[in-house]
């Protein structure tokens, strides 16, 4: 088994080990960080298959963005976001079609013919550059401004609690 085989299992044993956590742990924030490690992990298969750019922005959109704005979401419409009354996860039922989905995907897997495919490099900066050219700087700075509005609320919601 080579180096690149190996990694990818323990990469897709992580996915899915925090993609079940994150359906099963009870409380909500908790949820969420769970989905924020499957995020980073997600990054890790693109980084791995040689994809960096989507790598990048797997971590900045999905692992930091999404993350955030669910974080900020439970933040302002629940009072205690770690009491027993935010409590979420699943039932016996969502877990026996998850094992149902996961068996016709592993036989119809096998009926897939098993065919070599080749993978193409490309050069992240030269896609960034087409992607975002002269706006880059003004993607920054609406980051920045997210990241502030981001910091103002939390002191707003902090500061009716004390």
């Amino acid at each position: 088994m080579i180096l690149e085989e190996l990694a990818f299992l323990v990469i897709a044993a992580v996915a899915i080990v925090t993609a079940a956590n994150a359906l099963l742990v009870r409380e909500l924030v908790h949820t969420i960080l769970w989905i924020a490690l499957f995020f980073v992990d997600l990054a890790a298969l693109y980084f791995l298959l040689a994809a960096p750019f989507l790598g990048v922005l797997e971590l900045g959109v999905y692992a930091g963005a999404v993350t955030i704005l669910l974080l900020f979401g439970v933040m302002v419409t629940r009072k205690r976001i770690f009491a027993r009354e935010a409590v979420t996860g699943i039932g016996p039922a969502p877990l026996l079609l998850a094992g149902l989905v996961l068996a016709v995907v592993v036989v119809g897997a096998e009926e897939l013919p098993s065919g070599e495919g080749t993978v193409h490099a490309y050069a992240p900066a030269l896609l960034s550059q087409a992607l975002f050219n002269a706006d880059g700087p003004w993607l920054l700075l609406l980051g920045l401004a997210m990241l502030s509005a981001l910091a103002g609320a939390i002191y707003l919601v902090r500061e009716g609690r004390e």
